[in-house]
């Protein structure tokens, strides 16, 4: 029995962050303008700052979120464990894997670099 890691990518985590960063940015630009306040400009920086700060204050706890599958079990950070037969439904959602069991719970494997591959691999080992 092999055991497979899906560990996260830092490429990706850095990816969403800017995806994060721009919606930030764009957000904080409406919001001061609505308010009209003339620098409006002000907020594409406090909107990068903001998310600049929070991926470089998370990403150590982050890259070490590994999920592992291991026969017929994926195990996950804090102590998580589910069972392949339990997989309901396997969804991409950007860089991220949503796993949503028979029981309707939902877990994330966050920032793969291929996250079809993830799908696939977790896919073959439900058969």
């Amino acid at each position: 029995m092999t055991e497979t890691s899906f560990p996260p990518d830092q490429n990706a985590y850095w990816r969403s962050h800017a995806w994060l960063a721009a919606g930030a940015m764009i957000a904080a630009m409406v919001l001061l303008w609505a308010m009209g306040n003339p620098h409006v400009w002000t907020g594409a920086i406090g909107g990068l700052l903001a998310i600049g700060l929070r991926g470089t204050y998370l990403r150590s706890e982050e890259m070490a979120r590994v999920w592992t599958l291991s026969g017929t079990t994926i195990k996950g950070p804090d102590q998580q464990q589910i069972s392949v037969a339990d997989v309901a439904e396997l969804n991409k959602l950007g860089s991220t894997v949503q796993i949503v069991t028979r029981d309707g719970n939902k877990h994330l494997i966050k920032y793969q670099s291929e996250p079809a591959a993830t799908i696939a691999t977790i896919e073959e080992a439900r058969r």
